[in-house]
């Protein structure tokens, strides 16, 4: 069994042709998929998902990318968003992205503290999308930490120093199919030093193909060339590789019926 821990069933080409995403990952030993939230005003289409799909769960957080549109977006507002189904486990994704600077670093900066105080107050795990911005992610994290936040690196790319840092905030680390990536060398030096008990898997779909599907369209089904190319990286069995991320995304996550 493999959990597809990130990726966007609210956008096309998979929202079109949902049940046929669904089929095909179910198919590929998929069992769980979570969509994640970028956006507030899709948030509707995020609850309707994991409503019609029983192994489909969600999230609430608005992207770096869009914080000069969501000021008004406080801790007690995505606490208010959470509660509206039972389905939505997580806050995100969320987080500093200083390589576009498509909003306001401050404006990023006040976002991103407020989902981390939601993740506390709520208890459940906090998205985090951080790009050429490693030292304030991190110094803003270890600000919170002795509140026993539950942190998740999406799409982890960042440096050996980093992984080390965020290991001791005791961190868990989701691996897309830029693993699989033939340039990706600084990248794979790294996942050889995370623990194999800190790895969840995600797609990130429909970005982020892994090979040999890079350039096309992605979904949850190709999560498993991640988890193939990454078993053999660490070492593992595949199927022991398996076994082992999916109890990391239950300990982060918890049971999903």
């Amino acid at each position: 069994m493999i959990i597809d821990s990130h990726c966007h069933l609210d956008y096309e080409p998979m929202f079109s042709n949902l049940e046929d995403v669904i089929k095909r990952a179910k198919d590929s030993n998929v069992k769980f998929m979570l969509t994640i939230s970028v956006v507030d005003k899709k948030y509707n289409v995020i609850l309707d998902i994991t409503k019609k799909f029983s192994n489909v769960y969600g999230t609430y957080g608005i992207h770096p990318h869009e914080a000069k549109n969501h000021n008004e977006i406080n801790k007690e507002k995505i606490l208010e968003k959470i509660k509206m189904s039972e389905k939505i486990i997580g806050i995100g994704e969320t987080g500093l992205d200083f390589y576009y600077n498509y909003s306001d670093k401050n404006a990023q900066v006040k976002l991103f503290e407020e989902h981390i105080k939601a993740s506390i107050e709520s208890n459940l795990p906090l998205i985090i999308h951080s790009r050429n911005a490693e030292v304030l992610t991190f110094d803003i994290l270890k600000k919170f930490t002795k509140n026993n936040l539950k942190i998740l690196m999406h799409c982890f790319t960042g440096s050996k120093e980093f992984a080390k840092k965020l290991l001791d905030l005791n961190a868990y680390f989701s691996a897309s199919g830029i693993i699989t990536f033939k340039k990706s060398n600084d990248l794979k030096e790294t996942f050889k030093t995370i623990p194999l008990n800190k790895i969840l898997l995600e797609t990130d779909a429909p970005y982020l193909s892994p090979e040999p599907f890079r350039g096309k369209s992605n979904e949850p089904a190709n999560v498993v060339h991640t988890a193939k190319y990454l078993a053999s990286l660490k070492n593992i069995k595949y199927e022991d590789f398996c076994d082992n991320t999916t109890n990391n995304f239950f300990k982060l996550f918890g049971n999903l019926n």
